[in-house]
């Protein structure tokens, strides 16, 4: 498939190394529990009238310039020039063709004349916080060639601040982006706006390029955005309002807290983290399972608020959704779109109850393995801030919490057999009351997700516990030439086979690393060497640093899904700072073969 395609991939042409039925498609006993398609009756967050309007020309902007290198959120990220109704009544008498075709031309002067460009709203901010080449950068890169090309790579913290322009304040109303106290940084390319849990990634790249009060910024923008909301948007757009994305917050402010030791800090988070932890323990995502013992487990699944088609993606959305009928069908499948959007994994077969079959698409059937694993460190981490600032009250019972949690996570995920961590299918999505566990609804296929629990310190300091993972993690095909696989099935889905992303890298290199077992860091350091050597040869051959990369080979970005292959990139570039850091680069090895 061209990755200028922006419809959706074909279905499969082929299944790489499944486990489970022949067919490639899930456990029969996975999928036989609950059907394909339920009706919809779970909440939904209101829109704004701006964002109907500009769904409309987004619409119409498809229909006058093609599916040729079109974007639905351009269109949807353009900020106004002038109030709404005068916008509208400008869009209302363009000329129309008998078939209410805009002509191309006609819809460009539009464009133009009614509003800015798309990220205009956003200005480039010099960080106080950066300097060129920071004291005791990277002390273990030892090989010159590799320490100019990380020197490049923090240099682009500066292509990716951002603060909000004076309008943005002044007249939200023209604007689908939600402004900030702070500046931001942003992913890059057609990402223009924060991003929540890129933005852990982005912060571990800055505390190695030790733009300390950057960090600090990005942690008090995503707190600004708990107290207003209750939960961290999917991204600060009016459209993002309706999903938060995979849980990291805590992570992020232990993460500085560990570095720079700001109790202040610490304090100032605890009840903005508080109240995400009630988010998903509460309501749409909480979910209990009663184990063969009877004992009951509360678990965590992703669930959006929403069931239309998403505003940044509507044109592809009603195009995935064409040949569903039923009207009530249509609302949980964009549902369904949504609640995978929350996941950070879109798209992927690991959604899907047929993986040839986008419209199969069953997040909110499905208890991830890593989303109870990013809650679980949550919990840990709130119990670690709550001591540090002297309650230990809450300490103690958020400490409980994580127990509770590991015990879950135990009972409901590991599978002795398989040694990893496998997400669980539930017989419904209407989840009022506990399901019964059931051994045959975990999903049996390989993806990385299987192995993120690695990542928390509840499960890498059990070194039997490692040597077992690491083990079922070296035969599973997932470790390629150039880092993890995504998954094993090769789909056109960008969260699919051949595609790898940093922050998976990095999790499982992490987990790995912190074990204390000498194979596994070993292990770790090979996959991190073969990561920081293809975004290495890649961004030597492009001059960027990409969103993913084709981890088949050495030196190729990946591809696949509903946009083109994206450059900047923040949790890329983190990543790589990261994991430079952490193991170094000796003075003799090579990084360019």
């Amino acid at each position: 498939m061209s990755t200028n395609d922006l419809l959706r991939p074909q279905p499969l042409s082929h299944l790489q190394n499944s486990i489970s039925s022949e067919n490639g498609k899930l456990p029969i006993i996975a999928a036989k529990n609950s059907r394909p398609y339920n009706s919809d009756s779970g909440p939904v967050k209101p829109s704004i009238p701006l964002l109907t309007f500009l769904e409309r020309v987004q619409e119409t902007a498809l229909e006058s310039f093609g599916k040729t290198d079109f974007d639905p959120k351009r269109y949807i990220d353009l900020p106004l020039k002038f109030d709404l109704n005068v916008t509208e009544k400008g869009f209302d008498e363009l000329p129309r063709s008998e078939n209410g075709c805009v002509s191309a031309e006609d819809l460009r002067g539009f464009l133009g004349e009614y509003f800015e460009g798309a990220g205009e709203d956003l200005v480039y901010f010099e960080a106080g916080d950066f300097v060129p080449e920071p004291e005791e950068f990277l002390p273990k890169v030892k090989n010159r060639e590799v320490r100019d090309w990380a020197l490049e790579v923090h240099s682009l913290w500066k292509n990716l601040c951002r603060k909000f322009s004076a309008d943005v304040g002044d007249r939200p109303e023209l604007h689908t982006l939600l402004p900030l106290p702070q500046p931001v940084i942003i992913p890059g390319s057609r990402f223009r706006e924060v991003y929540y849990w890129d933005s852990y990634w982005v912060i571990r790249g800055l505390l190695a390029s030790k733009m300390y009060d950057t960090a600090k910024a990005i942690v008090f923008n995503l707190i600004s955005l708990v107290e207003e909301y209750g939960y961290v948007l999917n991204g600060s757009r009016a459209y993002y309002t309706n999903r938060s994305q995979p849980p990291l917050l805590s992570a992020m402010v232990c993460e500085i807290y560990n570095k720079i030791k700001d109790l202040e800090l610490a304090r100032k988070s605890l009840p903005a983290l508080i109240k995400e932890h009630e988010f998903w323990n509460s309501g749409i995502h909480k979910v209990t399972v009663r184990d063969d013992q009877a004992r009951e487990h509360t678990l965590s699944r992703y669930y959006a608020m929403w069931n239309k088609p998403r505003p940044e993606s509507s044109t592809i959305d009603k195009e995935s959704a064409s040949k569903i009928s039923n009207a009530s069908e249509k609302q949980h499948f964009y549902r369904e779109v949504a609640s995978v959007a929350e996941s950070g994994w879109d798209f992927s077969t690991r959604w899907m109850r047929d993986p040839t079959n986008f419209t199969t698409l069953a997040a909110t059937s499905i208890l991830p393995v890593d989303l109870n694993a990013f809650i679980l460190g949550m919990e840990r981490d709130i119990a670690f801030l709550a001591k540090v600032t002297g309650d230990y009250g809450l300490s103690e019972q958020f400490s409980e919490f994580a127990e509770a949690r590991k015990k879950a996570i135990e009972s409901v995920f590991w599978n002795e057999e398989m040694g990893q961590w496998l997400d669980y299918w539930l017989g419904s999505s209407r989840c009022e009351e506990a399901q019964k566990r059931e051994a045959g609804n975990q999903n049996h296929n390989i993806f990385a997700s299987n192995f993120i629990p690695l990542w928390i310190e509840t499960f890498h300091s059990d070194p039997l516990l490692v040597d077992k993972v690491m083990r079922n993690l070296q035969s599973s095909g997932l470790v390629c030439a150039s880092g993890i696989a995504t998954s094993l099935t090769n789909s056109g889905e960008q969260w699919d086979y051949p595609n790898g992303w940093a922050p998976i890298q990095h999790m499982i290199i992490e987990g790995l690393a912190k074990s204390g077992l000498n194979k596994a860091r070993l292990m770790a350091e090979d996959i991190a060497m073969r990561w920081i050597r293809t975004n290495y040869v890649t961004y030597k051959k492009t001059g960027t640093i990409h969103e993913k990369y084709n981890v088949e080979k050495i030196g190729d970005f990946g591809g696949g899904g509903e946009y083109v292959p994206q450059t900047g990139f923040g949790w890329s570039n983190g990543v790589v700072l990261a994991l430079l850091e952490e193991f170094g680069w000796p003075e003799d090895q090579r990084i360019d073969i």
